[in-house]
């Protein structure tokens, strides 16, 4: 009988939640087979069968367990049930005379039972005495009708307005893991950092002509698509090396500054936000870019997403925009110490040599730590960006697009 394990998903990661169970008890399982999905304060990932056999369940789903407890069984000296012969046709035999019907017997009335309906629990009754609610007015769930604690409970939650007669329930679900530990880390960044966000708005009429013009060609000869992203990566790369506070963070009483841009880019997952990083993105190309951004955002969406791809970054890229967002403040990314936001692209009048004209404008966010970011930095950081994103030919591709995109 072979025991499995829960393996260490990361470094620092000493339990995880089981999220979900792929098999049941009794049932073969081959080796490799992803058994259950399992949550960590970073990511879901996959539990696969370390054997084939017959897998016998020792965890339920939503259960807690710490790295190294056994979580199932598996007999690897069974082997797959053969699937069932079907048996040969029956041989019909003479039919037997009918059977001459007897005459019903006259229905007996059935006893009667002692009827509960509307009657409290003694923990229900105490809970309407408390709160002064008849009985009668309570409907019961329980057996028979009998009124419940939950009834009860329910039943007296506060008046909101006047009832219209429709279905008010409600559900609830414990969190998993990942949204518990993102949860906290959310609050954690707004209580434990001096958070600021600084706005600008930048004119996407270049980038707009750039991909109108090349990433036809741009696709098939990288086979992948030239997207908004990997302008905002290496404009945020040039910025993050003329403002390198930005790419800082504190530990202790310590500032610690980095030479190396490890892009973290936020996508939404089956399980929620993750955070995955692109290494040394200053190294990397438009066309590197988009290859590495199409193949983190895969794995997180199919869930093979690792701790370690989404561990480590300096500075994160949101983009609210694909989901319709006009502006808002993004929320650091604890403990980097800066975090820029992008937003949707709407044609908006702006004034462009003296004229006004109809351009397609993006709204910017930067949200950073005060306590290590100056205003200075961080404006500067943000103008930077727009800069580079308004003239992406200068700035970002030495003034030869065909080149910078590898055609």
């Amino acid at each position: 009988m072979l025991e499995m394990k829960v393996p260490s998903p990361g470094e620092s990661i000493t339990e995880v939640e089981i999220a979900r169970w792929l098999v049941k008890t009794g049932d073969y399982v081959t080796k490799d087979q992803a058994v259950a999905e399992v949550d960590s304060d970073k990511a879901t990932l996959e539990l696969p069968a370390e054997a084939s056999g017959i897998i016998t369940l020792q965890a339920e789903e939503g259960e807690a367990v710490k790295v190294g407890q056994v979580v199932c069984l598996i007999d690897t000296t069974a082997v797959p049930t053969a699937p069932t012969v079907p048996t040969a046709p029956t041989v019909p035999t003479a039919p037997t005379a009918p059977t001459v019907p007897t005459a019903p017997k006259a229905p007996t009335a059935p006893a009667p039972t002692p009827s509960v309906d509307r009657v409290p629990s003694p923990a229900a009754r105490k809970i309407l005495a408390e709160r002064e609610i008849p009985a009668s007015t309570v409907v019961g769930t329980g057996k028979g009708g009998r009124i419940t604690k939950d009834d009860a409970l329910k039943a007296s939650k506060p008046s909101m307005g006047t009832p219209t007669g429709g279905v008010r329930r409600e559900t609830r679900a414990k969190m998993s893991m990942l949204r518990r530990k993102v949860a906290e880390r959310l609050v954690s960044a707004k209580n434990e950092t001096a958070m600021l966000t600084t706005f600008n708005e930048v004119d996407m009429t270049a980038i707009y002509q750039l991909r109108a013009e090349y990433k036809d060609v741009f696709k098939e000869r990288h086979n992948v698509g030239l997207g908004f992203i990997s302008f905002f990566t290496l404009a945020v790369v040039r910025a993050l090396k003329l403002f390198p506070d930005v790419n800082s963070m504190i530990d202790g009483q310590d500032k610690v500054t980095y030479d190396f841009c490890d892009i973290s880019i936020a996508v939404s997952g089956p399980k929620g936000l993750m955070v995955p990083v692109i290494r040394n993105a200053e190294n990397l190309s438009f066309r590197g870019v988009e290859a590495e951004v199409k193949r983190l955002a895969t794995r997180a969406r199919d869930g093979q997403i690792t701790v370690d791809e989404m561990t480590g970054g300096t500075f994160t890229i949101t983009n609210g925009g694909v989901f319709g967002s006009m502006l808002s403040t993004p929320i650091i990314n604890p403990p980097q110490s800066g975090i820029l936001g992008m937003h949707n692209i709407v044609d908006r009048p702006i004034v462009r040599n003296g004229q006004i004209v109809i351009a397609p404008v993006m709204y910017v966010a930067l949200s950073y730590d005060h306590r290590i970011i100056d205003g200075r930095e961080s404006v500067g950081f943000l103008v930077a960006v727009k800069e580079a994103l308004e003239n992406p030919v200068e700035i970002l591709m030495n003034g030869n697009p065909k080149q910078a995109l590898e055609l």
